[in-house]
């Protein structure tokens, strides 16, 4: 997209940044094809996978950690070329070759059938980017430049992995099944919000941290003073 410049009337060759609009996808069972079989696509595929998304990956060369992959059932493998029919019925298409004049069909064929597209070599045709993430089990953080700078995204996310470490993954847990009991057991909506509220100001983290935490412990206390109240 070009911009008209407002005093002269000339068209500028700027071009406009995409406005991403952030939003996370369930993938479960969905077909997503990986075109391509070398290492990105290796690393887009497991991105995929670890979402329970349906895999399937084209390419006539493989990584060995793909052909594992598919030995053992998590993806499915047409060990060709790229043909069109091949994302036909996709409902997220990854264009990852080494080939610009491939990753061009699968673009075009994406954006003919209205499916979620994202060229690899080529952000300007892509109309979903992936940003950088950070798990902590339930936690899941992303950052994205909107593809202006992904050397930037990659250092904001190593900060916020040393500030969220590996103990909110439990954490998290602990959270989500004190949630599921209270919504089990009280009733009153306004007891529900209050011990859910009162739980965060615990330092919960600190007590995982030192090793000091006894989760079923503080789950029967939480219920029994909400329940006593």
């Amino acid at each position: 997209m070009r911009d008209r410049d407002s005093e002269d009337g000339a068209i500028s060759d700027r071009v406009m940044t995409p406005i991403y609009y952030p939003i996370w996808l369930d993938l479960s069972g969905k077909r997503c094809v990986v075109v391509g079989g070398g290492s990105v696509a290796e690393r887009k595929i497991a991105a995929l996978l670890n979402s329970n998304a349906y895999v399937i990956v084209i390419s006539p060369v493989i990584t060995p950690a793909i052909s594992e992959w598919i030995d053992k059932g998590q993806l499915e493998g047409i060990l060709e070329g790229y043909d069109s029919q091949h994302s036909m019925d996709a409902f997220l298409v990854i264009a990852a070759t080494s080939s610009t004049k491939v990753n061009e069909q699968v673009y075009e064929d994406a954006v003919a059938r209205g499916q979620l597209i994202n060229r690899v070599d080529c952000p300007e045709q892509s109309n979903f980017i992936v940003p950088a993430v950070i798990r902590r089990g339930k936690l899941t953080m992303a950052v994205s430049t909107s593809g202006a700078s992904p050397s930037l995204a990659g250092e904001v996310r190593h900060k916020l992995e040393q500030e969220y470490g590996h103990e909110y993954e439990p954490y998290l847990d602990f959270l989500s099944e004190l949630r599921l009991l209270v919504q089990q057991r009280i009733a009153d909506p306004m007891q529900r919000r209050k011990i859910l509220k009162e739980v965060l100001a615990l330092d919960i983290l600190a007590w995982i941290r030192e090793g000091s935490f006894e989760k079923d412990v503080w789950l029967k206390r939480l219920l029994k003073d909400e329940k006593d109240s």
